[in-house]
């Protein structure tokens, strides 16, 4: 996927499938706000990138399996601080309570001989998914922003 790529709110949400409202929510608590454009004050739309969606999607999945917020905040941190092609190699691992980075074969099968993993999460599936969802949906690029173009234009005149 294009990393100048800008996807704009609904769009996001779509991918990722959740709310409208949850992506707001999630954006003004800090918990995935979008990293191409956060919104400025009134009339600006965020725009997300395609890992912020993936960030997203993994979130939901991780919600649904009822993993607390809490133990959700630390997982995106260990999330954000991998390159994104590490992530198509990355499993999340939980016991319920926890959520576990693993980065090789290895560090799952020793998660799971300590009792530690219950289930995984592929994230290279979930990045999959979040490219063919993307792939028919309305993608904006951050070079030809329209807002940005606008005042662009007022400032000149």
């Amino acid at each position: 996927m294009d990393s100048t790529a800008g996807y704009r709110g609904s769009v996001a949400a779509n991918a990722a499938g959740i709310s409208y409202r949850q992506l707001d929510y999630w954006a003004r608590t800090g918990l995935v706000q979008p990293t191409v454009r956060g919104a400025q004050g009134s009339g600006t739309q965020r725009l997300y990138s395609f890992r912020d969606i993936l960030v997203l999607k993994l979130v939901k999945r991780l919600l649904d399996t009822g993993i607390s917020l809490q133990q959700i905040r630390i997982a995106v941190d260990q999330l954000h601080r991998a390159g994104i092609s590490d992530l198509a190699e990355t499993t999340l691992m939980s016991d319920g309570a926890s959520v576990y980075l693993c980065t090789s074969t290895d560090e799952v099968i020793d998660l799971v001989n300590r009792g530690q993993g219950v289930f995984g999460i592929a994230v290279g599936k979930v990045l999959k998914e979040v490219e063919s969802s993307l792939v028919s949906l309305d993608v904006e690029r951050t070079d030809v922003d329209e807002l940005a173009v606008r005042r662009q234009a007022r400032q000149v005149s």
